[in-house]
């Protein structure tokens, strides 16, 4: 099953969405990035890729913040 990683990444003035090439957005905010994100990489995942929500930290460090199989859908919080 293929990997696909949607990464969420603050942009100039607000935040965008990578996959693989394009970018999508911008959001006015990393909430409504990630959660757009994460609605992406379910959708995704119900096509059975393998789907990861990424966000970059201000270290520049990716972490995971949902995966497809692993964590709830609509996610907590």
């Amino acid at each position: 099953m293929a990997r696909v990683h949607y990464y969420v990444l603050h942009h100039e003035h607000g935040w965008r969405i990578r996959l693989g090439d394009q970018y999508h957005g911008p959001y006015l905010s990393k909430a409504s990035a990630t959660e757009a994100a994460v609605d992406a990489a379910h959708s995704s995942g119900k096509e059975g890729y393998d789907a990861q929500v990424l966000i970059q930290g201000l270290n520049g460090q990716w972490q995971t913040e949902w995966t497809y199989g692993h964590d709830p859908y609509p996610p907590k919080g």
